[in-house]
């Protein structure tokens, strides 16, 4: 069986057997598949540092019928995390977007889209700026998964927000107006709605805001209840990021 060929980005990596590993990467051609690395824990020739999570790869694998591990044949590293110092926040922030691609792709389905997006804010999680290139994943996750409600109306009402306050709930499906939110609300300034306005119109690139401790914390706060509800699942990682933005 020929072999395939593709950009992908390795998410995690487990032991397997004695020597080998087990691999989970999202692929540009097939979305996310799982494999086997023979022998990368006693050679790190055939691998080197490849495997690293969140390493841009490009995957040479075996996939054969109705086998559901492909085999890594060889990986060539496009663009790895560990050029720059990866110190603790860091380490989370690069940990949490393995854990949002991991629970949210199903499984050998490809999506060009995310996998850009994906690449692109990893080429930002560099130096200290690491809260607004987390904020823009999880907003555009949310949105290319279906799960990013209208954020300019009431779901109650359905009165225009515009500059007025407004609340979230862990388990409403969007905004409500002062009238019409639940009790043990959250509410989400304008400076936030308005932030994640211009995030989806803009590339990461063209977004900027203070990055200081507080900086759209509701925003990410809502964003990741939303996430976690729709795959009902807490995200392990969740808990982690929220301590470095206290």
């Amino acid at each position: 069986m020929p072999l395939k060929e593709s950009e992908a980005i390795v998410l995690r990596t487990y032991p397997f057997r004695e020597s080998d590993l087990l691999v989970t990467l999202f692929t540009r051609l097939e979305g996310k598949v799982r494999g086997v690395a023979r022998a990368a824990k006693k050679s790190r020739r055939r691998f080197g540092g490849a495997l690293e999570p969140l390493t841009h790869v490009k995957l040479t694998y075996e996939d054969r019928e109705r086998n559901e591990l492909v085999r890594l044949d060889a990986c060539e590293v496009l663009q790895s995390p560990l050029t720059s110092e990866v110190n603790y926040p860091r380490a989370v922030a690069l940990g949490h977007l393995a854990e949002v691609l991991d629970e949210l792709l199903p499984d050998r389905e490809a999506n060009d889209t995310v996998f850009r997006l994906a690449v692109s804010v990893l080429a930002q999680l560099r130096g200290d700026s690491l809260l607004l290139p987390v904020t823009y994943f999880e907003l555009w996750m949310a949105r290319l998964m279906g799960y990013l409600p209208d954020l300019s109306e009431c779901l109650a009402c359905g009165r225009t927000l515009n500059g007025s306050r407004a609340y979230f709930h862990v388990l409403a499906d969007g905004l409500m107006c002062p009238e019409h939110k639940r009790l043990a609300s959250s509410e989400i300034s304008p400076e936030s709605r308005k932030l994640a306005a211009h995030m989806l119109r803009a590339p990461l690139s063209a977004c900027s805001f203070p990055d200081t401790t507080n900086s759209a914390a509701d925003l990410r706060k809502f964003l990741l209840q939303t996430l976690e509800r729709n795959i009902d699942k807490k995200l392990v990682t969740r808990a982690m990021l929220e301590k470095l933005t206290l």
